[in-house]
């Protein structure tokens, strides 16, 4: 299993830019590639699925086990070349003070050689005591190689390369020049969705031929080569690839305006027995042939116009939770259940479920890792085989805020003990089936809410098909003249 973690010396250095571009690169070269991203991220995963062509898979301490990080790792990495992992933030950067939770900590639990990816941007000598110090500081890692980026031209190359040669024994794996066209677009939670990029395929294609270009491939590949092997996986988690035949079908957002989604919870509803069915909120006039319904994250203020504009859509979505459909809200879905939405000024309304009001802010409301307590107002069933921990792990990242709430009818699913969800106490509302919560969770070991979520779906699906079957006996025996 040929692996490198691509990191860097601390944030905003271009190794998501460098990330995405080795992974077209390779791509492009018949190369199959497997992309992980370390933490909690959506964005990130959506480019370097994109540049890859296999689907990127998070690793993530705070959210996973050891045990499960590395099978997980082996899980996905089984049919790749090679794997590429981009850590978060600065290579020895972490929560933990003992860097538990840090991307070295990541590379010694993987065994995965470092590429350093260093920003020079006003740097000349003094990229040496860096690189120096990031070498010594845990001789545990080895840094196979830097690549230079943002570089102010030739002579800039040239020097940082003469340093670096002069004062250490890191190779130089690849010098990349400060390029306009390197640049994607940047929102308020980091860069700009692949999934709504128009030319998100020709940008990636762009800059896996310009850092292709200034990387060398050859040696990136040997140094990944150079990993050594894992210890055989103990694996017991669900295959994915022999799911049951569906049971129940759950509809899920899949457009501009939400695209916020962890393949490890779509593969859990698969395994759970869902056939899942993508629904556009933009386009789509009516509700497709659903049991349940699933919204993740995304960016609802960028659309709140199209949203608002579709109304039989939202009519009927509201109708639907009026009748008792389950639905699953997450961040972006809680916001387009609520009443109206408004941001710079502009108000727009919602599907109405939640009565309450969205309002954007500048500046995040929420944001990081979050721990939750269930208050067991949570509408689906806990049962045998899914465990129910006293406390739910996830993160969340919102700039907005729910205003106006009425909480006549409302309950709610969890106690905030770190983060801030609805209101710095509570997040996860329930109204009839739906639960809807500012928390972003994950189906994995500790809390597999896919699952959860899934055997709702089919419990009340059961009870109205008996209640309808048991309807239609009534008016049939009505209709011969016995007793029901």
């Amino acid at each position: 299993m040929s692996r490198l973690l691509i990191s860097a010396a601390h944030k905003s250095s271009g190794k998501t830019t460098i990330t995405i571009g080795l992974c077209a690169a390779l791509n492009a070269r018949g190369i199959k590639v497997q992309p992980f991203k370390k933490g909690p991220d959506f964005i990130d995963p959506m480019w370097l699925t994109t540049a890859s062509g296999r689907v990127c898979r998070n690793l993530d301490f705070y959210l996973m086990g050891r045990d499960e990080i590395v099978e997980t790792y082996q899980r996905y990495s089984d049919g790749a070349d090679v794997s590429l992992i981009e850590g978060n933030n600065g290579l020895y950067d972490g929560l933990d003070l003992d860097g538990s939770d840090s991307n070295a900590a990541l590379a010694k639990l993987l065994q995965a050689p470092v590429v350093l990816v260093i920003n020079t941007r006003g740097m000349t000598r003094g990229i040496a005591p860096l690189i120096l110090g990031y070498q010594a500081f845990d001789r545990d890692i080895r840094i196979a190689g830097v690549i230079l980026n943002n570089l102010g031209g030739g002579r800039h190359e040239s020097k940082l390369r003469s340093v670096i040669e002069h004062y250490t024994d890191v190779p130089v794996i690849g010098a990349v020049h400060h390029d306009k066209r390197l640049e994607i677009v940047e929102r308020h939670l980091g860069l700009m969705p692949s999934n709504e990029a128009e030319a998100a395929v020709r940008r990636v294609n762009e800059i896996g031929v310009l850092v292709g270009a200034q990387v060398d491939l050859d040696r990136l590949l040997e140094s990944a080569s150079s990993a050594p092997p894992l210890p055989a996986s103990t694996d017991h988690g669900a295959d994915t690839r022999t799911c049951p035949p569906p049971q129940i079908r759950i509809g899920w957002a899949k457009d501009r305006a939400f695209g916020f989604y962890y393949a490890e919870d779509l593969d859990a509803l698969h395994a759970a027995g869902a056939e899942l069915v993508e629904l556009d909120t933009l386009s789509d006039k009516r509700l497709p042939d659903v049991d349940g319904l699933f919204i993740g994250g995304g960016f609802p203020e960028l659309f709140m116009k199209e949203l608002e504009a579709n109304e039989s859509l939202r009519a009927e979505i509201r109708q639907r939770i009026e009748d008792g459909m389950p639905v699953y809200a997450e961040c972006g879905g809680l916001m387009y259940l609520a009443r109206s939405l408004t941001w710079h000024g502009q108000k727009h309304d919602m599907v109405g479920a939640i009565p309450g009001d969205v309002l954007m802010h500048e500046k995040p409301v929420g944001r990081g890792y979050i721990r939750l307590n269930e208050t067991g107002e949570n509408p689906w069933p806990n049962f045998a085989g899914l465990s129910s921990p006293a406390e739910v792990r996830g993160h969340e990242f919102h700039y907005s805020s729910l205003e106006n709430l009425d909480e006549s009818g409302l309950k709610f699913a969890y106690e905030v003990k770190r983060g801030h969800g609805i209101d710095g106490h509570r997040d996860g509302i329930v109204y009839k089936n739906v639960l809807a919560s500012y928390a972003h969770l994950r189906s994995l070991e500790n809390y597999n809410w896919a699952a959860r979520f899934a055997a709702f779906v089919r419990e009340v699906r059961e009870v109205k098909e008996a209640a309808a079957e048991k309807k239609w006996a009534a008016g049939n025996a009505a209709r011969h003249g016995c007793a029901a």
